[in-house]
């Protein structure tokens, strides 16, 4: 069986209330760059797979050896162009080998690279979302996988000036990466990689941009380093056999990016890159990926785990090939449904012959983003953990021990790129970084049980009673009680008597109110009927928990408009202020678009 390092937690009560929490456990001394795992490994397994991705019926293997070479050559393409720390490249496609071997090529010798969410360039309703990233970071080079998808977002004027790279079908005026694999100078990008240092910028990630533009988080070689070794001291089994995931997670983002390509660099691991996704459209490939190759670890949403759920309930070769080999199965976005969870953990056991680790973390873009995990077996859903090593905790209790948390340590950004105003308002006096998250105890009297999650304090607000209505923990209670009719839901109510809901309707709402549109809103008697019976559910509940109104949207969240991120999460600011009518109809009276209770 796995085993787990226990958990171990000190406290510190201050006298103005404020508690701050750490480690018992002492912080291995991380890395100083990526370029000295990926150098390790190409000397100790030089054969073993770094990275794959699907080519035809099988797989396109890199090994450590090659990726290192490739990397090298790489590298020193980028150094004869004389490319440094304030020439970035802007990356427009999506997770694949090519990608991975050019940011580890620009972090070799000190390049930052922007991952950027595929649907700025592809969606042109997005484009304002790629205008505003580029002027921002102003890169010297502008990467794509697919000269011919890529076409049009690479036309665009943006990167007049600005040399274009693609892996394949290059278009007029573009450079193919295969001319820079060619031989270059040696020395150097032995030189360079020198240079490269804790401080150095590893690359700009940018935020979901959920409550305004997105903002350029400054990541550095140190952070990475330091979550890679806090991450292990929590997972000693990392260090005990090399993982190997495969993985859909999205690289422009922190958790597919960072932690999850980092985790199998930093261990020797192999990363199968899985083209498939927690969609409709794209879950048979991600089945299908997982019949090829599976995982000592699992990473997922919960959507994306309820998928695999049922694949794995209704296949058992999918499941002995799924669950064989897994040591862990780690969930993040939002808690883990109590019945997808019990069904895993049934099936891993009967599979394994006994329990796996489920388990979940916590942190943001800008911490890298590991801070607090739930390195323990749990049984409860929603627990993110205790603090990391080298991690500080400063937690900001109200009367009902609902806390604010903010944290310090090796793995914090230092600051947004070209935002002295924004970086100055994210830190307080002390230098913890201002989450906006609010957390509580699962057991105040046991540390060792952790902390969970209890929602964004921006997305709270007040009714007019005066009564607080914790929007986010509600909206997650509500996604669960409004299945299946719902893709998502805001939480409306602010200055107003009572809590209402704007609904975005799944497949099955949509069913059921067929061609029926008043304006902006969908309604039938069917789906009223269906609505009646949900917000039948919470007649008992107090004023900030119970719903008395809702009515379902005929447009889905647009892209473009900004309410809607590059993760998928809705920007609930500009969701209220753009459909602000419909807020209006919410809590008007007698309008038959609206369900009341």
């Amino acid at each position: 069986m796995t085993q787990y390092r226990a958990h171990s937690v000190t406290r510190e009560d201050r006298a103005d209330g404020t508690i701050l929490l750490r480690s018992g456990h002492a912080m291995t001394a991380p890395a100083t760059r990526t370029g000295d795992w990926l150098d390790h490994w190409s000397e100790i397994t030089p054969h073993a797979v770094f990275l794959a991705e699907r080519s035809g019926g099988g797989w396109r293997e890199v090994t450590y050896g090659e990726a290192r070479d490739a990397v090298r050559l790489i590298a020193a393409s980028l150094l004869a162009r004389g490319m440094n720390a304030d020439t970035p490249i802007l990356i427009l496609s999506g997770n694949g080998v090519d990608h991975g071997l050019l940011t580890l090529a620009a972090q070799y010798v000190g390049v930052p690279t922007v991952p950027l969410a595929e649907q700025y360039a592809l969606i042109p309703g997005a484009w304002p979302q790629l205008e505003h990233c580029a002027q921002l970071v102003k890169p010297a080079m502008v990467f794509a996988d697919d000269g011919a998808r890529f076409a049009t977002a690479l036309a665009h004027d943006l990167f007049d000036g600005v040399e274009r790279v693609v892996a394949r079908n290059p278009q007029a005026g573009e450079t193919e990466l295969a001319a820079m694999l060619r031989a270059g100078d040696g020395l150097a990008v032995a030189a360079a990689a020198l240079q490269v240092g804790p401080e150095t910028v590893a690359k700009y990630l940018m935020t979901s941009g959920s409550t305004s533009h997105p903002k350029g988080v400054i990541t550095t070689q140190a952070m990475m380093c330091a979550n890679q070794a806090q991450i292990a001291d929590a997972l000693p089994f990392l260090r005990e056999r090399a993982p190997r995931i495969v993985d859909w997670l999205p690289w422009n983002h922190v958790f597919g990016g960072s932690h999850n390509f980092n985790m199998m660099l930093a261990n020797g691991g192999a990363l199968y890159i899985d083209g498939g996704k927690p969609i409709p459209a794209k879950i048979a490939e991600t089945i299908e990926n997982n019949r090829l190759m599976n995982g000592t670890m699992a990473f997922n949403v919960p959507v994306g785990f309820a998928m695999l759920r049922n694949a794995l309930k209704a296949d058992a070769d999918l499941r002995r090939q799924y669950f064989e080999d897994l040591d862990m199965l780690f969930y993040a976005g939002a808690s883990l449904p109590q019945d997808v969870w019990t069904d895993l953990e049934d099936m891993a056991r009967a599979v394994r012959g006994e329990a796996l680790l489920v388990n979940s973390s916590w942190g943001l873009t800008e911490t890298a983003p590991a801070c607090l995990i739930q390195h323990e077996p749990t049984t409860m859903s929603g627990i993110i953990g205790v603090p990391m090593t080298g991690v500080e905790v400063k937690l900001i209790p109200d009367a009902d021990m609902r806390c604010e948390i903010r944290v310090r340590g090796p793995n914090i950004m230092p600051g947004y790129l070209n935002d002295p105003e924004k970086t100055a308002e994210a830190f307080d006096d002390e230098g913890f970084f201002l989450t906006g998250d609010a957390v509580k105890f699962v057991d105040e009297g046991d540390l060792t049980k952790g902390m969970r999650f209890d929602g964004r304090i921006s997305e709270d607000f007040k009714l007019l009673t005066g009564t607080w209505v914790r929007a986010a923990t509600l909206r997650l209670e509500l996604m669960i009680e409004y299945a299946p009719l719902v893709q998502d839901i805001v939480v409306c109510g602010a200055d107003r008597a009572e809590v209402g809901l704007m609904i975005f309707p799944s497949a099955e709402a949509l069913a059921l109110a067929g061609d029926t549109k008043d304006g902006g809103a969908l309604m039938s008697a069917a789906l009223r009927a269906a609505l009646a019976a949900k917000l039948a559910l919470r007649t008992g509940h107090g004023s900030a928990a119970r719903i008395t109104r809702v009515i379902v949207l005929a447009e889905p969240p647009s892209l473009g408009d900004g309410e809607i991120t590059a993760k998928g999460n809705l920007n609930y600011r500009k969701v209220l202020s753009r459909r602000a009518d419909l807020v209006d109809r919410l809590y008007s009276d007698g309008d038959p678009a609206v369900v009341r209770l």
